[in-house]
């Protein structure tokens, strides 16, 4: 695997868990507002060992509740089903984050019972879904299969959006809620310029106006919050 980083404590990117995040390499979007840029277009061989990772899981036995596999886009990597087997092997829950671009993946890792909790970004609506993946030849049927899947229930999830004044508007909210709408999580977060982008020149919206789209999203989808503010 080709770990890029390691955030060894985390209480956020796991609900009600105290959890370590792993950071993969590569990814197959190119979204210009890519708060991980690094992870996406400047890949090195400068990389975490797996050995040096299981060695600090193994350190935090009875400390730690979990594992929150991210990247880039972690479904990418063939031998994901066994770094996940052995972090389960451990006794540690994991959570997966993906674009839900690799729909049969999930799907397969869910079933075989290797998946506690998945986080899938919905990018925008179905209309401007490429566009905001930097995809031009995206297959929008692949996010509505995990989409899909994740509504069934079969695992606990949350779906979550980036707001970004450039490419997201009231329409798209609107839009999203209806997609969605019996999500049992779906949280709005606004774009933050980390300095590490695709793309310059993109912003987010305030307080007070993520609450306006808030109020919007809520039409559709009751079930809806914001995130970091």
């Amino acid at each position: 695997m080709k770990i890029k980083g390691l955030q060894k404590l985390t209480l956020l990117d796991y609900p009600e868990k105290m959890a370590c995040t792993v950071f993969l390499a590569g990814c197959n979007f190119r979204c210009p507002f890519c708060h991980n840029a690094s992870l996406v277009t400047d890949i090195d061989d400068d990389y975490i060992s797996d050995e040096e990772f299981f060695s600090f899981l193994n350190k935090r036995k009875g400390i730690l509740n979990g594992v929150c596999i991210t990247g880039g886009e972690p479904t990418l990597y063939p031998d994901l089903e066994d770094f996940i087997r052995r972090i389960k092997e451990m006794g540690f829950l994991v959570k997966l984050d993906t674009n839900g671009y690799n729909p049969d993946i999930l799907i397969d890792l869910v079933n075989k019972g290797l998946i506690d909790y998945v986080a899938m970004d919905i990018k925008n609506s179905k209309e401007k879904y490429a566009v905001t993946a930097g995809l031009p030849s995206l297959d929008i049927t692949r996010i509505e299969k995990s989409v899909q899947f994740l509504l069934s229930g079969a695992v606990p999830y949350e779906f979550r959006t980036t707001v970004v004044k450039e490419l997201h508007n009231e329409e798209d909210m609107k839009s999203i809620s209806h997609w969605i709408e019996k999500a049992d999580r779906y949280f709005l977060q606004s774009f933050q310029d980390s300095g590490d982008l695709i793309e310059n020149g993109y912003s987010g919206y305030d307080k007070d106006y993520m609450q306006y789209l808030l109020n919007i999203t809520k039409e559709g989808l009751t079930k809806a919050n914001l995130r970091g503010m």
